[in-house]
């Protein structure tokens, strides 16, 4: 039986994913277009959660709120690289050392390969090949072997056409996790919401926790159907803010 999706923040701890989720995926990460009522929709929603909001994403912080401007939230970016915490305090793990020598090879590998793209997010890499699906094999080649440059610092995260190294030590699920410790999340129902395997240990700690995770487009291969309630894409998660946020 599909589960129920909340009709009222009353309570509610939110953890949003950004791309594939709160906006649709774009040709490019900088192709994205965030959609003219979304930031103040998810404003009046965390005002009506008593704050206890947060946009979880593979992207850091400072592009987070680029996207969301005027308005800023609580944010983990990076895959819980680095955090803007609810009182404003900013928070980053190390930069893992070997990722400088990895980029180098990276570059080079992109050179030669049309429709490759590298994006360097600071704490992380990602190797995009949307505009050339047919390397996908290549891609996850030099990215198995390019981890082991930082084995003990670095892990692979698979995505929706991306591959990308991120610090072994950072995930989703840790960003909930941490942010449900202290206020204004303690104490709530946490309610996770993703599209694709980076958030899938963001929904099953929700989950874990008593809460609810919230699949995207069919994108996630756990929790199972029965452990997860399901919007059908990007469009169907703005109407249910726009509803909770008591706009709609």
């Amino acid at each position: 039986m599909a589960l129920v999706l909340p009709t009222k923040p009353e309570g509610l701890a939110f953890f949003l994913d950004v791309d594939g989720t709160l906006i649709d995926i774009a040709p490019t990460p900088g192709g994205v277009v965030v959609p003219a009522a979304l930031p103040a929709d998810l404003r009046r929603l965390a005002d009506r959660a008593e704050g206890a909001l947060a946009l979880v994403s593979g992207r850091d912080v400072a592009t987070i709120d680029r996207l969301f401007a005027p308005e800023t939230f609580t944010a983990a970016g990076v895959h819980g690289s680095e955090y803007r915490l609810p009182g404003g305090e900013r928070v980053r793990l190390p930069v893992p050392a070997a990722l400088p020598e990895i980029k180098r090879e990276l570059e080079a590998f992109v050179a030669g390969r049309p429709g490759l793209l590298l994006e360097d997010k600071g704490h992380a890499l990602a190797l995009h090949y949307r505009l050339a699906p047919e390397r996908a094999d290549e891609v996850a080649g030099v990215m198995e072997r390019v981890v082991r440059l930082g084995a003990d610092e670095l892990a692979l995260q698979p995505g929706k056409m991306v591959v990308e190294m991120r610090p072994r030590h950072a995930s989703k699920a840790g960003a909930l996790l941490r942010l449900m410790a202290s206020p204004p999340f303690a104490g709530r129902m946490p309610v996770a919401v993703g599209d694709d395997l980076t958030d899938e240990t963001m929904l099953m700690a929700a989950r874990d926790m008593g809460g609810l995770a919230i699949g995207v487009g069919g994108g996630i291969s756990r929790p199972s159907e029965r452990e997860r309630a399901q919007l059908a894409d990007p469009d169907a998660v703005r109407d249910w803010i726009a509803r909770l946020a008591g706009r709609a």
